[in-house]
């Protein structure tokens, strides 16, 4: 992925622990790399088809001057978020907010704060046999969707299929959406779970029936193994309920531990 460089940009704001940090103010020095696809703005010759670093500056110039934040690591995290919330073709902000001489009562140059974030892939399965299934489902999309740094990137046909594990229930509808993220794994399993309660999801029957079931199935190409989150998900390649949709918005994506994708591993089911 391209970079724009943006090194050291001096700004006076009022960031810090101290009561008099917030008032009296300081200078901070700003770091960041854009990471986007400047190919069609350099064919082009044409700044409109990149990210204008000169309104960048004056974005984190204006950003860090409105808002006062006791920590560096709430200042980057929150301008970092901005950013990419503001500039769609940013994909990744590796950002560092440097604090020179902070008051420590030591010798000291500089101390500073860098973090990288980014924007992130997930699929997420959608179920439900309960009361007024597409309902439940629809509004787990629109919720979805309503998230900050959440954008809902595309959305599969609804299927109905038999239940899975605990057979003696309703017939499920089942579908799966892309979503565009900034959350992080834990976020976003906390607001699948949000959403869940909000629907009235209860708990009491392992593979009983549901008014809402959401399950994160791939994020980017993370593997992640804990106790109450497994990504990709573990039994995905025998959920014909899972396949089927998914194999229509991400058929080509790739299984990180097996190796097959989404059409591969749903025709070896069908077999």
């Amino acid at each position: 992925m391209d970079r724009i460089r943006i090194e050291d940009l001096e700004i006076f704001a009022y960031h810090g622990v101290f009561p008099e940090e917030n008032t009296l103010g300081q200078k901070f020095v700003i770091s960041a790399d854009l990471y986007t696809d400047t190919r069609k703005a350099g064919l082009k010759d044409d700044l409109a088809e990149s990210i204008h670093y000169g309104e960048v500056c004056a974005f984190m110039e204006l950003y860090l001057k409105k808002h006062t934040y006791k920590l560096l690591e709430s200042a980057a995290e929150h301008l970092a978020e901005e950013l990419l919330l503001k500039y769609e073709s940013l994909k990744m902000i590796r950002l560092e907010i440097k604090k020179p001489w902070a008051p420590i009562r030591l010798p000291l140059k500089t101390v500073s704060v860098e973090i990288l974030r980014g924007k992130h892939t997930a699929y997420i399965a959608l179920g439900s046999n309960m009361g007024g299934k597409e309902n439940y489902i629809r509004d787990a999309v629109n919720k979805l969707g309503q998230i900050r740094g959440c954008t809902v990137k595309a959305v599969s046909n609804l299927i109905e299929t038999p239940p899975y594990g605990v057979t003696d229930q309703d017939d499920f509808l089942n579908g799966c959406l892309e979503l565009e993220t900034l959350l992080t794994p834990r976020e976003l399993l906390r607001e699948l779970n949000r959403i869940e309660a909000e629907a009235g999801r209860e708990r009491t029957v392992h593979w009983g029936p549901r008014t809402l079931d959401l399950d994160i199935i791939f994020y980017d190409d993370e593997m992640i193994r804990e106790k109450d989150l497994c990504i990709p998900h573990v039994d995905m390649h025998n959920r014909r309920f899972v396949l089927e949709p998914l194999s229509q918005i991400a058929p080509y994506m790739r299984h990180p531990v097996y190796g097959k994708t989404v059409v591969e591993m749903y025709e070896t089911l069908k077999r």
